[in-house]
């Protein structure tokens, strides 16, 4: 039982980072990377507009309706080992590709409607921190 709930939380993480992705290009950024990674540490998107370049760490929740405004929001598991983690590979990503656009450390909330398993994702909410740390 423990396994399906794992697999049920990596497929609802991947949604989200697919979902990112199409809301990063839809506001005119370029998808660079995705699933980043710099030793152990990962970045799950790497996009760029025309002056910056964004590190997004996105994350996803499954939640009833009800339960958007009583819950956490996803993005309080970006913790500070996390935010350094990502730090960390983002600083190794400029250096290795001599990125000249601004950086910036975003984070990608997305709330999903609980819902069966195998079932696509229903997104109740989504929010861009830009510059979030």
């Amino acid at each position: 039982m423990k396994q399906q709930k794992t697999n049920k939380s990596h497929s609802i993480g991947e949604f989200g980072e697919r979902y990112a992705a199409r809301y990063l290009r839809l506001r005119g950024y370029t998808v660079l990377e995705r699933n980043y990674r710099a030793g152990h540490h990962e970045i799950d998107i790497i996009a760029a507009n025309l002056t910056t370049i964004a590190f997004v760490e996105v994350k996803t929740r499954s939640y009833s309706p009800e339960e958007i405004e009583l819950l956490p929001p996803p993005g309080t598991a970006v913790k500070a080992d996390k935010q350094r983690f990502t730090r960390l590979a983002a600083r190794q990503y400029l250096f290795e590709k001599r990125v000249k656009k601004k950086p910036r450390m975003d984070v990608i909330e997305i709330w999903v409607k609980a819902s069966d398993i195998g079932k696509r994702p229903h997104v109740l909410k989504l929010r861009h921190m830009k510059g979030a740390y």
